[in-house]
């Protein structure tokens, strides 16, 4: 070139395209923004709220390791208020925790801390007696049986957690190796060693501590291998109970139907063959039905069915090594059709169902000699049969609770909706405590997904409120219902002082050669022996068994007069009667109630509804229709009704 043309740079910010570009960008933006869902204020839920909340998922030590390679672990976690039970709730729970046949040898469990591999349960209790609440853990690796004692586990756990929380916690655990995988029970004190209230986080709960314990595990087992993984993958297919497989199947799932796409590659051709697989076992259980090679619809309820078939065979392995050797087979109380017969028999033995909460099966013995297992949800915790005791069991068809009754009557008045002013002014002569006691009652039921909580305050009762409400009440006692005919055992009855239910029961109840046909012979050869029942005579007469009744109650008020210094008194109609609900007595005809104050007591029929009432005060008054039961000062509808 024979000349340069001269220029002078200008210089400007680094992709700078004008304003024009930056307009059009805005515009875009503000388009996408507009077409987002219009995002409400989130109530508050506490999630975050506690000790914790900064530690609720991040790893440890693993670094970048996909939650695929992460060993598992299951956590479960229970709050337990003391309430008006307090230590003794507490004291309970740590007792099923050390019971018979749950450690490595079929021994009793040993409680352990952070220091001793052996920690006397009563030093834990009385720290804990003023306690509001504990913390119940159950730690479940799935590799547990590769760790070996899971004391120094558990240790090193804990160790964590007070580090995230930044506190120092006052806490016991026990192993238990009772099941298939072996497990750690830990119960935190609801106060630290400085005794201020512990309170967790719930995202902590939730997720942090599980995150924490795998995060622990895989540094001590590794990562699983692809191996392990392909492995665990395969073992679920022909479980007939809820697994990971069912998990993705679920997320899947448009409009109640899965369609499983074309696989390239290695890996996806071996997880598109694993929930193949899966569907068709699911098939062949009749949860799902097959459309086409790829196209699988579920039936409804399939969820619920794969996990309840899990809680049975749970408690069927739990039972096999008792029954299963004997050549007995036990059958599930929910299996009678509406309808059926009534089942009478003994109550054999409990058996846990959920043991952060200490729930129990019930097993009765038939008087063909059959186990029945009877679910936790039919049971009274508060106030259970004894073993030996006899009892009849039902098929119960869904019913709703008058307390829902009366909630769908002000709702349907009302327009739909419900709350404690609306029932005030439907309902004048309601008391306060008895429309927050409907209140409660609809936050247990809005849990589980029945009724709605509106931002005024007021509740939405749908039209299927009943039938809902109905339904969620025989689901939780399994559709069951137990009621006790003696609550003394039956080998007890046959030398029984007083009335007992061996003299009420007909021959037709119980044919001779069964174990109850046999204990009534014995019964009426030690009443000959005793002159109750003279020649000829194989029954006692209405006016004997009165008697025996009078002389049974006078005895036993007898001795609590004895044992307390106090005088028994015996309520008349038109009498009332105020003292604290102290417990109770088994009767040969019946359980009564003992009601006393400081000077006085009496003894009443018992009531279900009494066994979460103890320790209350109560006013009673007879009148010519029987008994009418107060808490209080004010009524409580749930027991005069």
């Amino acid at each position: 070139m024979s000349e340069e043309t001269p220029f002078t740079p200008r210089l400007g910010r680094i992709g700078d395209q004008g304003r024009g570009s930056g307009r059009r960008a805005s515009r875009k933006l503000r388009r996408a923004i507009a077409k987002l869902p219009k995002a409400t204020r989130a109530s508050f839920t506490g999630a975050r709220s506690g000790a914790g909340r900064a530690a609720g998922t991040r790893g440890l030590k693993t670094g970048r390791l996909s939650r695929l390679h992460m060993r598992r672990v299951v956590v479960k976690v229970h709050i337990a208020r003391g309430g008006r039970s307090g230590s003794g709730l507490y004291r309970a729970h740590l007792g099923y925790l050390q019971r018979d046949g749950v450690d490595r040898y079929g021994e009793g469990g040993v409680l352990y801390d952070r220091e001793s591999d052996s920690v006397d349960a009563r030093g834990f209790l009385e720290r804990s007696e003023q306690d509001r609440h504990q913390f119940r853990i159950i730690v479940s690796p799935e590799d547990g049986a590769r760790l070996g004692d899971l004391k120094s586990a558990t240790r090193e756990l804990m160790a964590q957690m007070e580090r995230d929380l930044g506190r120092r916690l006052d806490w016991v655990a026990v192993d238990h190796h009772n099941t298939g995988h072996p497990h750690t029970h830990i119960v935190i004190r609801g106060r630290d060693a400085r005794m201020r209230d512990v309170v967790i986080a719930r995202d902590y709960l939730m997720n942090g501590l599980r995150e924490t314990a795998e995060d622990l595990l895989t540094q001590r087992l590794g990562p699983r291998r692809a191996l392990e993984i392909a492995q665990a993958r395969e073992s679920e297919v022909s479980q007939d109970r809820w697994t990971g497989l069912d998990r993705e199947i679920e997320a899947a799932l448009e409009g109640g139907r899965i369609e499983l796409d074309v696989a390239s590659g290695s890996a996806a051709r071996f997880d598109r063959a694993v929930k193949l697989r899966r569907l068709r076992h699911l098939e062949s259980l009749g949860l799902a039905r097959r459309l086409d090679e790829r196209v699988f619809e579920m039936k409804s309820g399939w969820q619920d069915r794969l996990k309840r078939e899990a809680r049975r065979g749970d408690i069927i392995r739990t039972l096999a090594a008792e029954y299963t050797r004997q050549g007995r087979a036990v059958s599930f109380i929910e299996e009678l059709k509406l309808g059926a017969d009534p089942i009478r028999g003994l109550v054999k033995a409990y058996g846990p169902e959920d043991e952060l909460r200490d729930t129990r099966f019930l097993l009765v013995e038939d008087f063909d000699g059959r186990i029945w297992h009877v679910p936790a949800g039919a049971v009274d915790m508060a106030a259970p049969p004894v073993e030996g005791a006899v009892v009849e069991l039902r098929r119960a068809s869904a019913m709703a609770r008058p307390s829902d009754r009366a909630i769908a009557a002000v709702a349907e008045a009302a327009g739909g909706v419900w709350s404690q002013e609306l029932h005030a002014r439907h309902d004048p002569g309601s008391k306060s405590d008895y429309r927050l006691s409907l209140k409660r009652r609809l936050e247990a039921l809005r849990r589980a997904g029945i009724g709605a909580r509106l931002a005024t305050g007021e509740w939405h009762i749908g039209e299927d409120f009943l039938e809902r409400a109905a339904a969620h009440e025989a689901q939780r006692a399994g559709g069951v219902r137990l009621a006790v005919l003696s609550w003394v055992p039956a080998e007890e009855q046959v030398r029984f002082r007083g009335e007992t239910w061996l003299d009420r029961s007909t021959d037709a109840e119980a044919p001779a050669e069964t174990q109850i046909g046999t204990l009534r012979a014995q019964r009426q050869a030690w009443l000959r022996e005793q002159g109750y029942l003279g020649e000829g005579q194989d029954r006692l007469s209405d006016d004997q068994r009165a008697r025996l009744r009078v002389m049974e109650l006078t005895r036993a008020s007898a001795a609590i007069a004895a044992h307390t210094s106090r005088e028994a008194v015996t309520v008349q109609p038109g009498d009332g009667f105020e003292g604290t609900l102290e417990g109770h007595v088994d009767l040969g005809a019946g359980r009564m109630a003992i009601v006393g104050n400081a000077k006085e007591f009496t003894l009443v029929p018992w009531r279900e509804a009494l066994g979460r009432q103890i320790g209350r005060e109560l006013s009673i008054q007879r009148t010519a229709r029987g008994l009418s039961w107060s808490l209080g000062m004010e009524r409580a509808r749930g027991l005069s009704r």
